[in-house]
């Protein structure tokens, strides 16, 4: 996020509006409301005290979320020692401000004292330009005598009438570490209306995304993500006797002590509407992540990279083999070269081996600069080998987590003196080495830890590792070196979150487990997630074919993964194509609206279409695995129904010309004569003047 902050004093003004986004108060009824021409927000603390939500509203589609009669709910629940907190517990306002944020929006500022005297809260809501989305903390400050272990707060913490209506949820799952047919499988389920939980468990080393989407029969839809990397549990439930339906969301193992007069702050979540159907779900997520919350990208023309890895090699890598490799990356038009896993003297003793860089690491890093091509380094950064200096040192730096990472020992972050080292190396590596993108990869980010040995409080190790963990660690080095671009490889895909999406410009979805995983994924991911954020690796067994290339041709980054020195000229030659095809293509699609139209699938043809309104052009991949159908009619969606459109693919040497609501209503039949073959449709405006002829 890029926030920045005028504050005003509400003794002067009673509501403000910045660039469309306002909040106004209303001290009568102790009322405020949040609008922005997409969302309006109400919350009152009523006459008895209690801080509640009233409505929410989506301003476009007319749609009304409104609180329950049956189940009051407030923005603060939370737990600290035998205290709870929550819409029975009763408050005083202490104060109330307004602040402008970037881009285009407003944060109104709530602080609220327990009558009790135990407790302060101060509530943190945002909203921004054109977006149809709230975004909300808390800050709980302990005012008792004694240290307060905080065990407990809802992050989601939302209820609202159900409206006699049934929903429907959408999760998706995370990568696993091994690949299986289930990574990145979108999971919809019908709530039933006698309060069944339908749960997501997300976080590093969990097994969903950090994202849960809810709609109705009328098509009035929710979607929430949570701004945390550990390991949290989401639930949604109707009960229908009741009349309501609820989110909730927790962080797992919380026990964070907060001293007398000290503050905890809760990670930011965010609650957004939609009417229509999970591709728009999908949409106005990627819109808020990418105007609020993710990292900007690098030079948006030029980006998502083709990149070349050397895992190609495995850990079997010198400085003449990668020179070799830099040489025709170059040529066929890689962007960034990256060193992997085997470049140091062993994992956390990061020097570069001098038996395999005997000019130096930096000297590689120089030549692939020269090249005109960005250099990228492996960095396993919480992980150690016990024979590394660093543990051979400080034994006592381990987590207790039983993670493996190619036999090398966990490190836990969260352990002051380990996270000072930490920082420290990097930026030593990424000075000595001269970096321009670290892929950073590991076993379990947040590790788990019960040192009692440790800064942390042992009985806190997932939010501390965390927060005060991988967060603190990432953001120093960044802060230290912010010209240097970060991808998170979190063994696969492992730590899908809207927390993730703030340091790293990608994550990785696809581990170079082949054509079919990596479009199974980028069609999963790309429902929470903006396409950049669909990272694939092309291993040597997908072969060169237009069906292999094919597959990386939406979402992220497209990584290859083999040796280029194994190359033909004529194999070259055809990658050199097709990656320039990719570069003409990637903006497209980075700025455009998904349309998940026919999941992949061993036996079957898949379908993924890219409209960007911009340009009012589209582009779908059509991809024929093993079925027998030799062709398949594809409906395009998200055009102007009276625009003319050419239509052109990469393959066939069919063209035509209709209307947008000719191609959606009649659809195109796209031929795919062989299995595992493959097309792609672009759909371009035609000029004005074409149309008249």
């Amino acid at each position: 996020m890029r926030p920045s902050g005028i504050l005003l004093s509400i003794t002067l003004l009673a509501g403000l509006a910045f660039a469309g986004s306002q909040s106004e108060f209303d001290p009568g009824q102790n009322l405020w409301t949040m609008s922005n021409g997409w969302v309006r927000a109400t919350f009152q603390l009523t006459p008895d005290g209690y801080f509640l939500t009233r409505q929410i509203s989506d301003l476009q589609s007319g749609d009304q979320w409104n609180a329950s009669p049956n189940r009051p709910t407030s923005p603060v629940r939370l737990q600290a020692g035998n205290d709870v907190f929550d819409a029975q517990t009763q408050f005083v306002l202490n104060a109330q401000y307004i602040e402008a944020v970037n881009p285009g929006g407003v944060r109104q500022t709530v602080v609220l004292q327990d009558v009790k005297g135990r407790a302060q809260f101060t509530l943190i809501f945002e909203l921004y330009a054109n977006q149809p989305v709230l975004r909300y903390s808390l800050k709980y400050k302990n005012l008792t005598s004694a240290t307060t272990p905080l065990t407990f707060v809802n992050m989601v913490p939302w209820t609202f009438d159900d409206s006699g209506r049934r929903f429907t949820t959408l999760r998706v799952n995370q990568w696993s570490v091994t690949s299986k047919p289930e990574d990145f499988q979108p999971l919809q389920t019908l709530l039933d209306t006698s309060a069944t939980p339908v749960e997501v468990y997300s976080g590093a080393d969990g097994q969903q995304c950090g994202w849960m989407a809810l709609r109705d029969s009328d098509q009035r839809g929710l979607f929430t993500g949570w701004e945390f990397d550990g390991r949290t549990k989401t639930t949604v439930r109707q009960d229908g006797s009741k009349g309501y339906v609820q989110f909730s969301s927790t962080i797992l193992n919380l026990n964070h002590p907060v001293d007398s007069y000290a503050e905890f702050q809760m990670p930011y979540t965010f609650l957004g509407l939609f009417h229509g159907d999970w591709d728009e779900a999908g949409y106005r997520t990627q819109r808020f992540v990418e105007s609020v919350l993710a990292k900007p990208p690098p030079e948006a023309k030029s980006f998502p990279y083709v990149s070349w890895d050397s895992w190609a090699f495995q850990d079997k890598i010198d400085e003449q083999t990668l020179r070799r490799n830099a040489d025709l990356a170059a040529a066929i038009g890689v962007q960034l070269f990256i060193v992997d896993l085997g470049w140091a003297n062993g994992i956390g003793d990061w020097h570069a081996d001098p038996a395999k860089f005997p000019n130096g690491l930096g000297a590689l890093a120089d030549y692939v600069h020269s090249l005109g091509m960005k250099f990228g380094l492996h960095f396993a950064l919480a992980e150690a080998a016990a024979n590394s200096p660093v543990l051979q040192a400080n034994p006592d730096w381990t987590a207790t987590d039983d993670s493996s990472y190619f036999g090398a020992a966990p490190l836990c972050l969260s352990n002051k003196p380990t996270q000072d080292w930490l920082i420290q190396e990097g930026i030593r590596v990424i000075d000595e080495y001269h970096v321009d993108w670290i892929l950073q990869d590991g076993q379990n980010m947040v590790k788990q830890c019960t040192k009692s040995s440790h800064t942390h409080d042992p009985n806190d190790s997932n939010y501390a590792n965390a927060v005060q963990g991988i967060n603190a660690v990432v953001g120093a080095i960044q802060q230290a070196r912010p010209n240097v671009l970060w991808e998170n490889c979190e063994n696969g895909g492992n730590m899908m979150t809207f927390n993730m999406v703030k340091s790293y410009v990608t994550s990785i979805t696809n581990d170079a487990s082949g054509s079919l995983p990596s479009r199974q994924a980028v069609y999963g991911a790309t429902y929470p997630f903006p396409p950049r954020y669909a990272e694939r690796y092309m291993p040597q067994s997908d072969g060169l074919s237009t069906y292999a290339t094919h597959s990386y041709r939406f979402g992220g980054p497209w990584v290859l993964m083999f040796p280029l020195t194994a190359l033909t000229n004529d194999q070259a030659g055809f990658l050199k194509t097709q990656i320039q095809l990719y570069k003409d293509q990637r903006l497209d699609i980075s700025s455009g609206k998904v349309f998940h139209i026919v999941a992949p699938g061993t036996n079957a043809i898949d379908v993924i279409q890219s409209y960007n309104p911009v340009t009012d052009t589209a582009i779908a991949v059509i991809t024929r695995a093993g079925t027998s159908a030799p062709s398949y009619l594809f409906h395009p969606k998200g055009l102007n129904p009276r625009q003319r459109y050419t239509v052109w693919f990469e393959i066939s040497p069919a063209v035509t010309s209709q209307t947008g609501a000719q191609l959606m209503t009649n659809g195109i039949r796209v031929v795919l004569s062989q299995p595992y073959s493959s097309d792609i449709m672009h759909i371009d405006p035609l000029q004005a003047s074409a149309q008249e002829q």
